[in-house]
């Protein structure tokens, strides 16, 4: 049997082990629990810089967001105004290369545009030609006599037989050439010495100096003389010459301008025009309805060698004029500040409305100038027997 000591004692043990145990549980126990309050609170603190790490994160995104709004919509300010300029900037060039083709285009079209007009030109003094010979069996052929003027052939063999018109071989005083002319041998006693017809608008009278000078056209058609060949003729010596101009409207009126004594001076002084005595009935355009229109005692001018006495301009109709020449479609004619004649103008047709033509400001129906289809200068000496 177990004495009482040991039973104690074994029970003391016993007891022992149980409290260790319980102890030891106890321990382990709150051990654990510490250890999940720990992770726990570990967990909550993480939640916690987590949830303030993400407000900052919010903060600092919503801030990098603005900046980044802020600048993305100054570069699109930025982007939009350069491409407005480059939008400004393209199409300002573009119109100006436009532009600068459409120029160079109508500059082309004007050349050609002038190369066909004279092709048109040459075709129609062509057809004309082939229809006066087809018309005219004999057609007027140069006479192999010489003269020094027409009114000189007409008194050297008028007498022995008749003088018909057509074209004549002359060598006035002075000139050191001969040439042809046109000479009419029927118009009021005959020995007239064409120096300029219009007739058809087939010839271009817009011409230079150059031009003018030597003459230009056909004899048998349109034509101007030439300054130096009627400069010839009429400063011959002990001789007088007496201009005439024989106009016709479009609706088939005459009339007609004389002058008894016409002369010119020489190249120097530009083929300044001298005009004697007026007689006729379609008024004296040469010098005008006042002084200001005078074309009397004035040289001749082109588009390109101008003494029109416009310096620097001058006023016509309340317009103002650097050029007569330019004004009269740059055709060539005594102008003094313009005035009312000009027998060189281009041409009116019916049912074409022009600016300028051939003018005489004094030939007038119902106070405006009649427009003018044909016209044709003459001069001839003034001691002809034949004229009365």
């Amino acid at each position: 049997m177990m004495s009482l000591s040991q039973a104690s004692l074994l029970f003391l043990n016993i007891c022992i082990f149980i409290c260790g145990e319980a102890v030891q549980g106890n321990f382990v126990r709150h051990s654990t629990e510490s250890s999940a309050v720990n992770i726990v609170e570990d967990v909550a603190n993480e939640k916690d810089e987590s949830k303030s790490n993400d407000t900052i994160y919010k903060e600092d995104c919503e801030e990098l967001c603005d900046a980044k709004t802020k600048i993305t919509r100054e570069e699109k300010y930025f982007m939009c105004r350069n491409l407005q300029n480059s939008i400004v900037s393209y199409t300002r060039g573009t119109k100006k290369l436009l532009r600068n083709i459409m120029d160079e285009q109508q500059a082309s079209l004007d050349y050609l545009s002038t190369q066909v007009n004279e092709l048109l030109n040459r075709v129609l003094l062509l057809t004309t030609e082939v229809l006066r010979k087809q018309l005219d069996p004999f057609p007027l052929r140069p006479v192999q006599s010489h003269g020094l003027d027409c009114t000189d052939i007409k008194d050297t063999i008028g007498s022995v037989t008749k003088t018909p018109s057509g074209l004549y071989i002359i060598q006035p005083e002075g000139s050191s050439y001969p040439f042809e002319v046109m000479c009419d041998m029927d118009y009021r006693g005959g020995g007239w010495t064409v120096i300029q017809k219009r007739i058809d608008g087939i010839i271009d009278f817009q011409r230079l100096w150059c031009d003018y000078l030597d003459g230009f056209g056909d004899l048998l058609g349109e034509f101007w003389l030439g300054l130096k060949k009627i400069f010839n003729i009429v400063n011959q010596k002990n001789t007088s010459f007496m201009l005439y101009v024989a106009l016709e409207s479009e609706d088939d009126t005459f009339a007609y301008a004389s002058y008894d004594n016409f002369w010119l001076e020489d190249e120097t002084r530009f083929f300044k025009i001298h005009l004697g005595r007026y007689s006729g009935n379609a008024g004296d355009a040469f010098r005008g309805l006042g002084k200001e229109d005078n074309q009397n005692a004035v040289p001749f001018s082109t588009s390109d060698v101008d003494n029109d006495g416009c310096h620097p301009a001058c006023l016509v109709n309340g317009q103002s004029v650097k050029s007569c020449s330019h004004l009269n479609n740059n055709t060539g004619w005594w102008f003094n500040q313009c005035g009312l004649a000009n027998l060189n103008g281009i041409q009116h047709f019916p049912g074409k409305l022009l600016a300028t033509g051939i003018r005489w400001g004094t030939w007038t129906r119902n106070n405006l100038p009649i427009k003018i289809r044909s016209v044709s200068m003459k001069i001839r000496r003034t001691h002809n027997p034949y004229f009365k």
